[in-house]
C-alpha cells in the first residue's frame, strides 16, 4: 500500500488527538473532549502558520495511518546547520505492524535532506521500550541524555 502524506488541516484535529489518545501515555495527558480545548486549535494555528513546522497526516486510499510533527531548528553549532526534530509520531492502531513507520521515517529523513538538515533528532519516552527499538533499527542512537522541565 502506498503512503499518501500531506499537510493536516484544522478539521483534521479531532482525529489527530483521537490518535493520541489511542497511546497509553498519551490517554493519560491529552483531553478527548468535543468540542476539542481551545489549546489544541491554538497549538495547529502556530504550527500552519510557521515556515519551520509540519504536521503531516499520513493516509491510505483517505483512511488515516499516522501523524508526525517536523520542526526545522537552525543552530549555530555544527557551522550554522540545521537539524530536523521529530515528534508526535503516531500510527493507527489498525495499521501497525505493516512497515509503515519506516515508511514514515524515510519520507520525513528524506523532506529533512531537501532542508539541507544535517541531523535528525528525536526523543522518546523511557517508558516505550518498543519505540526505542524500533528507533534503533531505523539506526537513531542515542548519543545524548536528554532533560525536560514540566511547568
Amino acid at each position: 500500500m502506498e503512503l499518501k502524506y500531506r499537510s493536516a488541516k484544522v478539521n483534521d484535529l479531532e482525529n489527530l488527538v483521537s490518535l493520541l489518545i489511542e497511546d497509553p501515555l498519551g490517554s493519560q495527558r491529552e483531553d478527548a473532549s468535543i468540542p476539542l480545548k481551545r489549546s489544541y486549535v491554538d497549538a495547529f494555528k502556530a504550527i500552519d502558520v510557521d515556515p519551520n513546522n509540519e504536521l503531516l497526516i499520513v493516509e491510505v486510499d483517505e483512511q488515516l495511518v499516522g501523524m508526525l510533527q517536523l520542526t526545522f531548528i537552525p543552530y549555530i553549532t555544527h557551522i550554522g546547520s540545521w537539524r530536523c526534530l521529530i515528534e508526535g509520531v503516531r500510527i493507527h492502531e489498525s495499521f501497525r505492524g505493516r512497515g509503515f513507520g519506516e515508511q514514515m521515517f524515510e519520507h520525513a529523513i528524506k523532506l529533512a535532506k531537501t532542508k539541507n538538515c544535517k541531523v535528525v533528532q528525536l526523543t522518546s519516552d523511557k517508558q516505550r521500550p518498543d519505540a526505542i527499538r524500533f528507533y534503533e533499527k531505523l539506526g537513531f542512537i542515542a548519543t545524548h541524555e536528554g532533560f525536560k522541565l514540566a511547568l
